[in-house]
């Protein structure tokens, strides 16, 4: 199972139904739509700010990831963002990978580690 943030920030219409319903009844129906696309809530939290809750979630794909999410932005009570979220064994496999890549500070020079001098700014 892949792990996403959903941080969900509230339409007038969305933060209407939560008085009326309360904050259970949100995290009960996150949990459901979690549920139907094979998932799990592992956490639903209500916040202060720029988004009105953010909700971590186990769903098999990025496509139920993202089938959650069109779904609470279509029903039309919230906006919702989704960011994939990895763990530091996955950064770990990522940063093994082979990869071609020239940055553009690095013209000229062949692919490889960072200069010392970075490596030294990183490790601090």
């Amino acid at each position: 199972m892949a792990k996403y943030l959903f941080e969900v920030s509230y339409t007038a219409q969305g933060a209407k139904g939560l008085l009326e319903r309360g904050g259970s009844k949100r995290r009960a129906a996150a949990e459901q739509a979690a549920k139907s696309v094979g998932g799990k809530i592992e956490s639903f939290y209500f916040a202060f700010g720029d988004a009105d809750a953010f909700v971590v979630a186990d769903v098999p794909d990025h496509a139920s990831a993202s089938a959650v999410s069109l779904a609470v932005s279509a029903s039309g009570g919230a906006h919702c963002k989704t960011i994939v979220l990895m763990t530091p064994e996955e950064v770990d496999q990522a940063s093994k990978k082979p990869l071609a890549y020239t940055g553009p500070g690095r013209q000229g020079r062949p692919p490889g580690p960072p200069s010392t001098r970075l490596r030294r700014v990183f490790d601090s």
